[in-house]
């Protein structure tokens, strides 16, 4: 009898049980099955490119949570010119050598075209393991942060590197390659915006807590990526980069017309703007935060005017079938360059959240089209090696932005002038180049690619 009662009693118990783990699983499962309509729509699960979404969310999620640590560390925590001095010293210690290790990793990449997973796993892989390594520094900020930092920012970009170049691989039909390269930043940029305020709050909890999570995600990634279609690594339809025959020209950067390189050219000056507000506004809004607002809210209105506008500028390349680059990248600078100019008239708190929101949707669709151009006209044994060579210059104009920024005394008017007058070189240098090799490019579509 009490065995017989016993097994009454457990029925209901278990029944209990499940319906409350039920309960428990469902936002999650619920979440994780949106999340993969979302990423799968349009065929894209059936070519692939749904996972390299996934895998880009993964990579935006722990670049994110090593950037809160970083930040916190080099900015936050000391008087404003010590910070400059240490960001200085950020810039010099990593971005320095970053420049004679980048033209390596395309090279280096394009002879292993058979292990593209591999190298993307290893890319998060690495970045899991540093992150540890940065966990034991971050409280000190010692010279010892920079050169796993170093590691971190080499991993990273090898990584985009390979990314970009196999978005033409898992392109679903009737695709142009500007929609996918804006599906797949658009993920990365939603996993930013979440991973954000949760490395902000682990932050919280201890400088090296951001940078444990970093650890969790990146090794996620590793795993992710060997879930990407076997036809990633496949040689098919692929020649075998060779050593230059006699009398042959080996294809480069140089040699596959205008749009390439005047495009570089546009999205160097985007990429300066960016770094040269990064800083510029980071340090002159901690000093003179905007009227009736502290320097935290200040730093915040612009930080999500750049990232309303960047997310912006990437939805609507989503939503861009066939549309010719070279005229998107154009009309992005001249775009930019008003905004700019607007901003320096009118300085003020208005003016800086537009130059903000501007140069974030200009430099996205721009940088999106720079991509599809690559991929539409390099061929395909370098293109990885086009990738990291453009990766490395638009890296540099960053830093050379960035560095602009910290010198310039922290007069607003001033700084924004100078804003405008670098998207005028940018101008000066590439929209003439770039309408007039848009006019042959007219008749071609952006899906159809080399």
């Amino acid at each position: 009898m009490a065995a017989a009662r016993s097994s009454d009693d457990a029925g209901p118990l278990r029944r209990t049980g499940r319906a409350v783990g039920h309960a428990l699983r469902l936002p999650f499962t619920a979440s994780a099955r949106g999340i993969r309509k979302a990423t799968h729509a349009h065929g894209a699960g059936e070519s692939g490119l749904g996972k390299l979404i996934e895998l880009h969310a993964v990579n935006g999620a722990g670049d994110v949570m090593i950037t809160v640590a970083l930040a916190s560390t080099v900015f936050f925590s000391v008087p404003t010119d010590e910070a400059r001095g240490r960001v200085a010293l950020y810039l010099a210690v990593t971005m320095a050598p970053f420049t004679l290790l980048a033209p390596v990793i395309g090279p280096l990449l394009d002879r292993v075209p058979h292990g593209r997973r591999a190298a993307m796993a290893a890319a998060m892989l690495t970045r899991a393991i540093l992150a540890i390594a940065m966990s034991t520094f971050v409280a000190t900020g010692g010279l010892e942060l920079y050169p796993a930092a170093l590691g971190v920012l080499v991993a990273s970009k090898a990584y985009g590197v390979v990314r970009s170049a196999v978005v033409p691989r898992l392109l679903p039909p009737n695709f142009s390659l500007v929609r996918a390269n804006s599906r797949v930043t658009l993920a990365g940029l939603l996993a930013t915006g979440v991973a954000a305020p949760i490395g902000a709050g682990l932050q919280i909890v201890g400088p090296q807590w951001p940078l444990y999570g970093a650890c969790l995600i990146f090794t996620g990634g590793t795993i992710l990526a060997f879930t990407l279609p076997h036809k990633v690594d496949s040689a098919k339809g692929e020649r075998k980069a060779q050593l230059v025959r006699h009398g042959e020209k080996r294809p480069s950067l140089r040699s596959v017309g205008p749009s390439v390189l005047h495009g570089l050219q546009a999205n160097a000056s985007h990429r300066a703007l960016s770094g040269f507000l990064t800083f510029f506004l980071a340090f002159l809004l901690r000093e003179h935060p905007l009227a009736g607002q502290s320097a935290a809210v200040s730093l915040g209105i612009v930080g999500v005017s750049a990232g309303v506008g960047n997310a912006l500028g990437t939805a609507v390349g989503s939503l861009l079938k066939s549309r010719g680059p070279e005229l998107i990248i154009a009309t992005m600078l001249g775009l930019a360059l008003t905004a700019a100019i607007f901003a320096a008239v009118f300085f003020g708190g208005l003016a800086v959240a537009v130059l903000g929101a501007v140069a974030g949707l200009t430099q996205a669709l721009s940088k999106l089209s720079l991509d599809a151009t690559i991929q539409r006209d390099v061929p395909e044994e370098v293109r990885t090696s086009a990738f990291a060579r453009s990766e490395t210059l638009l890296q540099m104009s960053w830093v050379v932005g960035g560095a602009i920024g910290i010198a310039l005394p922290l007069n607003g008017s001033l700084g924004m002038s100078v804003a405008a007058g670098i998207m005028a070189l940018g101008a000066l240098a590439a929209v003439r180049g770039l309408i007039r090799a848009s006019r042959p490019a007219a008749s071609q579509h952006l899906g159809h690619h080399a």
